[in-house]
C-alpha cells in the first residue's frame, strides 16, 4: 500500500489587494493554510485573483479594467485585506506559534500608505525580528486602517490585513508617540 499525500482543500477566500499603483478586488483561492499561508509560501513569487476588478489608486473608486485571472507578484503586494480574521487561516501560522501574545498597536508606512492597526506578537516587541527573521514576509495587522499619504480620500478598513514587511519604510508603536505639549495661554 503506497502513502499518499492528504487530499488539500481549496477554497475562494475574498481579498482586498494594495500595490502601489492599483487596488485588485477579486477572490483567491487557498488551502487549508488559508491567505497567510499563500502569501508566506517561498516556492511561489505570485498569486493569481480570479474575477479581478482593478482600480488605479488615485481613483480608487472608479473601476479601471476587470479580468477572469490576473496575476500579482508578491513581492509587489504593499497589504492583503480581508473581510474576515477566520479566512488568514490557522492561528499557529498567523502567530507563528503556540506562544502567549502581546498586542501592539502600531502605525506602519509604505512608500504610498499608512496603515494602523494591532500586531500580535508572542513576548516583548522586537522591531529587529519582526522585520528581518524568518521567511514569513507577510505579517497579520488586526482592526487595520489603510489611508493612502498622497490621495488621503483612499481608505480601507480592514478586521485583518497582511502587510508585507519588505515595504516597510517606517513602524511606531502608538504607545510610543509622543505627547502633545499643552499651548500657554
Amino acid at each position: 500500500m503506497s502513502v499518499n499525500a492528504a487530499p488539500r482543500t481549496h477554497r475562494f477566500i475574498s481579498v482586498d489587494i494594495l500595490t502601489t499603483s492599483y487596488r485588485v478586488v477579486g477572490k483567491t483561492l487557498v488551502t487549508s493554510t488559508g491567505v497567510i499561508g499563500l502569501m508566506n509560501d517561498t516556492t511561489t513569487s505570485f498569486m493569481e485573483v480570479h474575477d479581478a476588478r482593478l482600480a488605479r489608486i488615485h481613483m480608487p473608486t472608479k473601476l479601471a479594467d476587470h479580468f477572469e485571472v490576473v496575476r500579482l507578484v508578491k513581492e509587489h503586494i504593499l497589504a492583503v485585506c480581508l473581510g474576515r480574521r477566520e479566512d488568514m487561516g490557522p492561528q499557529a501560522l498567523a502567530r507563528g506559534g503556540y506562544a502567549t501574545v502581546m498586542q501592539y498597536p502600531i502605525r506602519v508606512a509604505t512608500q504610498v500608505y499608512e496603515l494602523e492597526g494591532v500586531v500580535e506578537w508572542p513576548g516583548r516587541f522586537e522591531f529587529k525580528v519582526i522585520m528581518s527573521e524568518g521567511t514569513r514576509n507577510f505579517i497579520p495587522l488586526y482592526d487595520a486602517k489603510v489611508t493612502g499619504i498622497l490621495i488621503p480620500t483612499l481608505k480601507v478598513e480592514s478586521p485583518v490585513m497582511l502587510f508585507n514587511r519588505q515595504q516597510v519604510d517606517l513602524l511606531g508603536l502608538l504607545s510610543q508617540r509622543a505627547k502633545k505639549k499643552k499651548k500657554k495661554e
